[in-house]
């Protein structure tokens, strides 16, 4: 692999600061890199960059945008295995889910060359005689988006690609856990023809400071953000007094049902998806598995079995399927989550355990309750703890009695269960069948406390436009 890109990407240039901050491997806790640790004045200047760049990057046409987003979209092909294996090495996750990450965050570049090309307006029949009613949708400007560290290619792909489709230009601030995919993608960006400026990418080990230089900037008419509730909270409130457009797409703690008439195979297939992928480190990771008494422990007993045969291990290892949690403090949280629910009676009926550094065995628990930590906030790692319900109403109660409400799962073959199931679930998304939902050509995002918008589908040239209405009088 070519040498790890470590400095910041201001105004085209690659800028390396006097202050850094290491990058670790989770699997091994090695040192990956020293990267650039952007300050304040280093976050001013990308937005300066960013500002001076809109008027020529949002007066080229949709088709000269598009053809740089395809030929980023390109290069992610070309230099797949290299950005799977950056991947690997400093997020954890298993080779293979690496490269189907880069994959999809590809398929972001793709769809959005296309969609940017629909951004359309419309005629409007005036009620005025001799006028024309007209709307169009124009950039919002220069914008701004705050990536985590679980899916760090993808999310800002599923953020930069809608941006620069329509014209905006973009300021980055990536996890300090994961930066190194980031700056990957902006040499990407500068190796596809991006102009100066229109894209900057600013590593920092202090959010806060890069952060509050983003919400307070009134340059900056655009934020999205992915990550935790209570940091989507803040960012919410640091915006108001620019009064800054928002996509935030925040905490899940999605449920996941199996009814008593699943095909309970095909239940446990999804839910080891839907759990597991990314060691359960996702924001649509299945947090509360409801399961219907009836069949409880026949869909136990398959779970177990399959649990079971997960390989853990280094991410680039062959063969592994569930690589090491980010770092030190995801491990305590399970462990804090699993503890708990064993003081409250609960079963561990397999696993139950740290593997040593940030390795941690999948594991069931049985006997859960809505009391317990773990059905309360999101574990993020591999753990399958099993609430029961007995009818379809107290398991629709059950999968809503929460704040968050990004995504739910369910299994069913009862056709009228499955529209009110689907259509009775208080989720942005809902998996009926399936325990995997993302895609570029979906709409993604949450409703009640998980957050605000859409991204990927038509609907994600939302969060980065503006609808103008033109009254052309006689």
């Amino acid at each position: 692999m070519k040498d790890i890109e470590h400095r910041a990407y201001v105004g085209g240039e690659w800028i390396a600061t006097a202050s850094r901050f290491d990058v670790m491997d989770p699997a091994s806790g090695a040192r990956l890199a020293e990267v650039s640790d952007a300050d304040a004045a280093l976050a001013r200047q990308a937005v300066d960059a960013a500002h001076d760049a809109l008027p020529s990057w949002r007066s080229r046409t949709a088709h000269e945008r598009a053809s740089i987003l395809r030929r980023i979209r390109a290069l992610h092909a070309e230099r797949e295995d290299e950005l799977a294996t950056l991947l690997t090495r400093e997020q954890g996750k298993p080779l293979a889910e690496a490269r189907a990450e880069i994959r999809y965050a590809a398929g972001f570049y793709e769809w959005f060359a296309e969609e940017g090309l629909r951004a359309y307006g419309e005629t409007i029949p005036s009620p005025f005689p001799g006028h024309r009613v007209l709307t169009f949708r124009q950039p919002v400007g220069v914008g701004a988006a705050i990536t985590p560290w679980n899916f760090p290619s993808a999310m800002i792909a599923r953020k930069l690609a809608p941006a620069l489709a329509v014209g905006c230009t973009f300021v980055l601030k990536p996890s300090e856990l994961t930066p190194l995919s980031a700056l990957a993608i902006a040499q990407l960006c500068e190796d596809a023809g991006v102009p100066k400026g229109v894209v900057n990418v600013v590593p920092t080990s202090d959010a806060a400071r890069v952060g509050e230089v983003l919400t307070a900037d009134s340059r900056v008419r655009a934020l999205s953000f992915t990550g935790s509730t209570a940091v989507g909270k803040q960012l919410y409130a640091a915006c108001a007094g620019t009064v800054k457009k928002l996509a935030l797409e925040l905490g899940g703690n999605a449920p996941f049902l199996v009814f008593d008439d699943a095909d309970l195979d095909a239940a446990v297939d999804g839910l080891m998806v839907a759990k597991l992928r990314n060691g359960g480190q996702t924001c649509v990771a299945a947090n509360r598995i409801l399961v219907q008494r009836a069949v409880h422990d026949a869909f136990c007993e398959k779970l177990a079995s399959k649990l079971a045969q997960v390989r853990v291990g280094p991410g680039l290892e062959e063969g592994v399927t569930l690589g090491p949690m980010i770092d030190a403090r995801a491990i305590a949280k399970i462990e804090a989550h699993v503890e708990d629910a064993r003081d409250q009676g609960a079963k561990v009926v397999l696993g139950g355990k740290s593997l040593g550094g940030s390795f941690y065995a999948p594991t069931l628990i049985t006997g859960v309750t809505s009391q317990m930590q773990m059905a309360n906030a999101e574990t993020f790692g591999p753990v399958a703890g099993i609430l029961t319900f007995d009818t379809e109403e107290e398991g629709v109660a059950l999968a809503n009695d929460t704040p968050a409400g990004l995504a739910a799962y369910f299994y069913a073959r009862d056709v009228g269960r499955v529209f009110r199931v689907a259509e009775a679930l208080e989720v942005g998304m809902v998996g009926a069948g399936t325990g995997l939902i993302s895609t570029p050509v979906a709409p993604f995002g949450g409703v009640k406390e998980s957050g605000l918008g859409r991204e990927g589908s038509k609907h994600g040239l939302e969060e980065w436009t503006e609808l103008k209405y033109v009254c052309v009088g006689p």
